[in-house]
């Protein structure tokens, strides 16, 4: 299926199962309906099954937002307990869509949990209180942790009543994005369908003389955190050079701020220094970075931030960015501002799910878990930019039920792709936003777009210089103040500030008339020196006879 027709059959208001093979653009596919829903005002969770894969999205993991936490059951008593906590009745109360990503590391057990809180919150024993629920990942990868005795029937989440009763309609990508036709490829999908040819392997056993050019420092892969902490810290301590340290700036509730703590992979106090191997954990579309992007720290600007050299030759500089847990209406509850980057001589493969690398070296010679060797194997592009330095038996194993589902994940998405056809999953997307208390007319959308959007440039720029996009876009101050949502006199005050700061700027179209900036600079140089300026002086100086509103246009051309 392609990533368009998913993206239809989620806006059609269906229960879905959202997976693929890892590169057909999973998380792509979920980001563009959560910001189309988020758009029309519809209240929608972003979880998990890990706080890793959670900070990818600002969200959380499932079994914060749910209440469950830990637990394996749930009594009456504690749904009663869970019920008696406002903020989780609120938010139960209006959330309308529900999204669990990396569900193949979710046990079932889990998902019967978020289930049965639903049911209880929402007085409704439709699955999951009646809601949307979008769940999304790949059982090829990862699968949950569980005790030693469970067999993988008694973990894996489609194996639950609750998935049968939520009647998933599956949508399995097909579209690659990471690797094209290639031996990587290939061997990808003979693991997948659990035949490995001969040739195939010996292919990939070759990748073990590969010869990566001197100017590519390929990033190691391990199954163990003692393997790359010793790497990294070992190969950051032989640099001859002086050490920078940057420690994270943290806000919100103390739980979830804590939760951000362990789950971004950019550390909470990070040393670097000019020659250390540093990979980018954070997607920044507009410097053309993703997660996973691979340089070299070459030196530090006045401000101490790092510049680094990726691997294509371009330059970056590293400023801080942040990483949130956001609510169902976008509010942001914790925040973890960080250099976005960690040492990268070598990082463990359950931290680098979801990341494209250009090239490494992984060992898989003590792999523990089916799946491992998958994930290791598919963050790459192709097998020339691998060199495997060991393997073991079981790092090419996939599991025996997960390799049955599949099969039958992909029957049920071509059955879903010839019963929907796009065209009438696009009729159903407006009644389902209705349903959902949404806003489907047009301007209207246009607008809370706009806010969304200028909500989020915020995070870097100050409130003036927001102003100053829209004004060098030349629009009237009564818009500008409708799409900050902002008095049309407080717009204008910025003016003040922008004219100082951007003495060049051609803000002509804003000059008030030259009799009132002649009135408003003699008032203004009557008051006194290196004091605040009083508009109200200025104002009765002029018998009322110029609005507020003027003073401050005039001022920003005369101070």
């Amino acid at each position: 299926m392609t990533q368009e027709q998913a993206l239809a059959v989620l806006k059609s208001g269906r229960n879905v199962f959202l997976t693929g093979s890892a590169g057909t653009g999973k998380t792509f596919v979920l980001n563009q309906y959560i910001s189309y829903l988020k758009e029309r005002k519809v209240a929608v969770a972003v979880t998990a099954s890990t706080g890793i894969a959670a900070t990818h999205m600002n969200g959380m993991t499932i079994h914060s937002w749910s209440g469950i936490g830990v637990k394996e059951k749930l009594t009456n008593s504690n749904l009663r307990s869970l019920k008696t906590k406002k903020y989780l009745e609120k938010k139960f109360d209006k959330v309308k869509v529900l999204i669990i990503d990396e569900i193949s590391m979710l046990h079932r057990n889990q998902l019967e949990l978020v289930d049965q809180v639903l049911q209880y919150f929402k007085e409704n024993q439709l699955p999951f209180g009646g809601i949307q629920l979008i769940v999304c990942g790949d059982f090829f990868q990862l699968p949950p942790i569980g005790n030693a005795e469970e067999k993988s029937k008694d973990k894996f989440a489609f194996m639950s009543p609750v998935w049968v009763n939520a009647a998933f309609h599956v949508c399995y990508l097909t579209e690659q994005f990471r690797q094209e036709n290639n031996a990587l490829n290939q061997f990808l999908g003979e693991m997948r369908s659990a035949r490995i040819s001969e040739s195939s392997f010996k292919k990939l056993k070759e990748t073990a003389n590969n010869t990566l050019e001197d100017t590519k420092e390929p990033t190691r892969l391990y199954t163990h955190n003692y393997d790359v902490d010793a790497i990294n810290q070992e190969a950051l301590q032989k640099l001859d050079a002086t050490s920078n340290y940057y420690g994270a700036k943290v806000k919100g509730n103390e739980k979830l701020v804590e939760t951000l703590k362990k789950s971004v992979l950019a550390a909470e106090n990070m040393e670097l220094k000019v020659g250390a191997k540093v990979m980018f954990v954070k997607n920044i579309p507009e410097k053309g970075v993703v997660n996973g992007s691979l340089g070299k720290v070459i030196e530090f600007n006045k401000e101490k931030i790092p510049l680094v050299k990726l691997s294509d030759g371009r330059i970056i500089t590293a400023q801080a960015e942040n990483w949130k847990i956001q609510d169902e209406e976008g509010k942001t509850l914790a925040q973890f501002d960080q250099i976005p980057l960690r040492l990268a001589w070598a990082i463990t493969i359950h931290k680098s799910q979801g990341m494209t690398l250009d090239y490494a070296e992984v060992d898989l010679s003590k792999t523990f878990e089916k799946g491992q060797g998958y994930v290791a194997l598919s963050r790459l592009k192709n097998l020339e930019s691998l060199r495997l330095l060991g393997i073991n038996e079981t790092a090419l194993k996939v599991d025996s039920l997960a390799y049955k589902a599949d099969v039958r994940f992909q029957e049920l998405s071509a059955k879903v792709e010839k019963e929907n056809p796009i065209e009438q999953l696009q009729k159903e997307a407006v009644p389902f936003l209705k349903k959902c208390g949404g806003i489907t007319n047009n301007d209207e959308i246009k607008k809370h777009k706009s806010k969304l959007k200028e909500k989020s440039k915020g995070k870097t720029d100050s409130t003036y210089e927001v102003t100053y996009s829209y004004l060098k876009q030349k629009l009237p101050l009564e818009k500008i103040a409708e799409e900050r949502g902002m008095a049309v006199g407080t717009i204008a005050g910025h003016l003040i500030k922008i004219k100082k700061d951007h003495p060049d700027a051609n803000l002509s179209r804003y000059k008030p008339k030259k009799s009132v900036i002649t009135i408003v600079e003699k008032l203004y140089k009557k008051q006194a020196k290196g004091e605040a300026v009083s508009l109200k002086e200025i104002y009765e100086g002029a018998n009322g006879k110029i609005s507020y509103l003027e003073i401050k246009l005039a001022l920003a051309f005369i101070i």
